[in-house]
Order: C-alpha cells, then structure tokens, then sequence
C-alpha cells in the first residue's frame, strides 16, 4: 500500500496555468514526473457535489448530494453547508479502501460532510453561534484531536477562511494541520482541501493579474506538502471541483417568480422573509445553478417557459433533463436552471432592499436561502467596516450599537467577476487532475466518477 496524499486545489484549471506561466512550478512539477489530465465534473459544478462524486465515484442522482444546499420537503425550509456525512449516499473511497486492506488509514482535512464519516482522522471547521459571538470550533475524529491542534496551530482562521477577510491564512492554517495529522497518524489517505483561488477568482475574476500571485502563494503550500509526501515514500493527486467563468452580471431568479406570482413572503419586523412551503415556485440558487422548486404539476410548463425566456438563463432542465445531467434526485428542484456562462444567480426575493432581512448583510451561510458571493466584500456605505462576527460582543461592551455596524455585506452583484457551477464550454477551463504516481497512465479527460478508483488505484497498485 503506497501513502497518497490528495490535494484539492479549489479552482484550478489548465487555463488557469497557461494564463500565468511559472506560477505553479511544483504543481506542474508533480505532473511532469507523473502524469496530468482534464478532470470531469458533474453538475452542478460546485463544492459538495463535486467532492460527493470524487468520494463515491456516483452521480448526484446517486449519492443526492445535488447542491451546497437544498429545499428540505419535509421541513419547508432551506440548508446550506449542512456537514454530516449521513446526507451523502454510496460506499465511500475510504470504504473501500478498509475492505481492502485492515490496515488501510485514512484522513479527511476540511474538505465537506467531513461529520460522522468512516475515516480513522477528521478535521472541519465548526463555527458555532453563542449569544453576540460567533466562536472558531473545530469537529475532530478523535475528538482530543481539536484541542491538541488548537494548542499547536492556534484556533482555526475562520474569519480568513470565509467572509471579506478571507485568503492565504486559512489555507496556511490547513496545510500545517495536515502535517500535524501526518506526524501523529501516518494514515494511509490524507485528503486536503486548500481554498485560496476561490477568493479572488469570484471577486476579480480569472482574468485578473492578481490571480498570478494567488496561484503561486497556493501552489508554494502545495509544493511543500507534496515534498514531504514524497520524501516519506508516498504519492500525490492534485485536483480541482471547477473551473471560474468571468461574470458580468446575475440573475434575480426569485424575483422574476415573485413578480409572476409564484413566490410568496410573510412580512416581520419591517423584513420580507420568504416562505418556502406557502410558495407555488422558488429558486435555491447556488452559484450558476437553480434548483427551481414547484409545488403543483400544473404550474411546471409556464414556470419553465418563464424561465427560459429569462434574460441571462442559458437552459432550464425539466425531468427528461435532469436524467441526462445525472441529477433526477428526489432532492432535486422539480425544474433545474443554468445561467448563461456570463452570469450567476442570485437568491434575492424582495423587491425594496429596505425590506431585506437583517441577515443579507452579514455572514450568514446558514440562514440564507441561497448562496451570497457578496459575503466576499465589505460594503463602503456601510456606517462601520467591522462585521459582527469578528467582535459584535466587544462592540457591545464598547457601547457601540452593534444592529448599525451588522450592516456590512454589499447588495450590489455586479460586484462579482467570477462564479462557477455550469460545465464550462471547454474542457481546459474545467477541473484538472495532476498526479505524481506513475502507476496511473491518465487518459487526456477523466471523468468525476472516476477519481475514486483512481485513488484507489495509486494507493493498492
């Protein structure tokens, strides 16, 4: 059994290395000892599906992982960013791998549903909300493992891993937690999720010079895992969930329902709150993908024609579509939109931003209905640039009014440069997979659904 290190490189594409040549000399380095190949996804094109799929070797229709978050029927309501593993169906890579070998060991290191898994090691970030504060926690397996690392590495970035801080420290922090899980584990599979291209990727777009610089900060990271990797007679994957289109503008998919009468909201406390199960149609929008949830059969045909006439929707996918796409879950929206390659959605239902909830102004993940990129920015109005979760409970003390400095994630999508989700129309701006182990001969494409034996291949010969 050969130790196989896999990095997830959020972003990364073949275009990506040609458009900033010399950037990433220790990724490119791995594939000229190894061997490299434009990597399939899967639709949508986005975090939990895309790792789902590499894990299972499964479509969404199998494993029902069919967005970073969906309408749960039963609840009437939406969730994103959900973590436990129980949400993902299908035998796993490290499954297999145990029922290869007892001896085989494996690590899973903040890529998603990293709760509740089968693997020997787990490290997730998790962020927990108490009163005014929200504290930077960690979900370990064993559960020791937290403290230990919060007393080596210092408290896990969260701040730096999302929101308008966010760059290079998370992915720092990350990389020196996978070292610390090596030297105390040795596990047979270490998978590592590295996030930092994502950052600018959205907010600069991949035309931008300072995506350069960013590739070559996450590729020095990569490079110094991947040396000790080999050094201690093991091998390396590199691979990426998507590849960025550059934006130009959104689409209010929930308003064009709202004002064709299908969505519904109840008014509280000045807000507009959308109320999912009194809806005849709405979206849960994620990045350049809709899930369109319709609540009668009979309202199937106008809300697709709506859709499809919608400026800035590429193609609305009905059942037959669906099966094609490989995402006929039941946890799928009865109707499927994709944007234009230009475009990505947004979740906004209101029609006055005075009436927004309190909420689509901060980091949130959890109560939106839908994906924010614009978490990402700070808002220049905004009367204080300090969001609440880094000190509302501070600022309270201070006798500052913490409702007046909240208010501090911009509602201006044009502010977007960069989104992802749709298959991208060439393959070079898609994911790619990059190894070092020459027991894997890569055709030129590998499909998502194929990464699992791939794994399992480098690890078992």
């Amino acid at each position: 059994m050969t130790p196989l290190l896999v990095l997830n490189v959020v972003g990364l594409t073949r275009a990506l290395l040609a458009k900033f040549p010399g950037q990433a000399r220790s990724i490119e380095g791995l594939a000229k000892d190894g061997a490299s190949a434009t990597l399939g996804t899967v639709l949508p094109a986005v975090t939990t599906s895309a790792q789902a799929t590499f894990l299972t070797g499964l479509m969404p229709r199998e494993h029902g992982v069919v967005a970073n978050g969906w309408y749960f029927r039963e609840l009437a309501e939406v969730h994103f960013w959900k973590q436990s593993n129980y949400l993902v169906g299908g035998e796993k890579v490290w499954d297999a791998g145990h029922a290869r070998d007892p001896k085989f060991t494996s690590a899973q290191i903040c890529w998603w549903y990293n709760m509740y898994s089968a693997n020997d090691v787990a490290v997730t970030m998790r962020p927990y909300e108490g009163g005014d504060a929200v504290v930077s926690l960690l979900y370990t397996k064993p559960p020791e493992l937290a403290r230990q690392l919060d007393e080596e590495l210092g408290r896990f970035p969260l701040f730096d891993f999302w929101g308008p801080r966010a760059g290079i420290a998370s992915s720092v922090w990350i990389e020196r937690c996978a070292r610390s899980v090596r030297r105390r584990f040795n596990p047979a599979l270490t998978l590592v999720y590295l996030p930092h291209l994502d950052y600018n990727l959205q907010r600069l777009g991949p035309d931008d010079p300072q995506i350069g610089a960013d590739l070559a900060a996450i590729d020095a990271i990569a490079g110094r895992l991947a040396t000790e990797q080999r050094a201690n007679g093991g091998e390396v994957i590199v691979l990426s969930e998507y590849g960025m289109t550059k934006t130009s503008g959104a689409v209010d998919i929930n308003r064009v329902l709202r004002r064709a009468g299908y969505l519904k909201v109840q008014e509280q406390l000045g807000w507009e709150l959308l109320d999912c199960g009194a809806c005849r149609a709405f979206a849960v929008s994620d990045h350049q993908v809709a899930h369109v949830y319709v609540m009668d059969a009979a309202d199937l045909a106008a809300v697709k024609a709506l859709l499809e006439k919608t400026p800035g929707i590429e193609r609305v996918l009905d059942e037959s579509g669906k099966k094609a796409a490989g995402l006929d879950h039941a946890r799928a929206g009865e109707l499927v939109a994709v944007s234009a390659p230009d475009r990505w959605f947004t979740y906004y239902y209101w029609e006055e931003d005075a009436k927004a909830p309190g909420w689509t102004r901060e980091v949130d993940i959890h109560s939106k209905p839908g994906y924010d990129p614009l978490e990402l920015f700070m808002d220049p109005q905004a009367p204080l640039k300090i969001p609440r979760i880094f000190a509302r409970l501070a600022l309270r003390k201070l006798g500052f009014n913490a409702g007046a400095i909240m208010n501090f994630v911009p509602l201006d999508p044009s502010l977007i440069k960069g989104s992802h989700g749709r298959l991208t129309d060439s393959p070079e701006e898609g994911p790619v997979l990059i190894t070092s182990s020459k027991k894997l001969v890569l055709p030129d494409h590998v499909p998502a659904t194929e990464v699992k034996a791939l794994m399992l291949k480098a690890l078992f010969g």
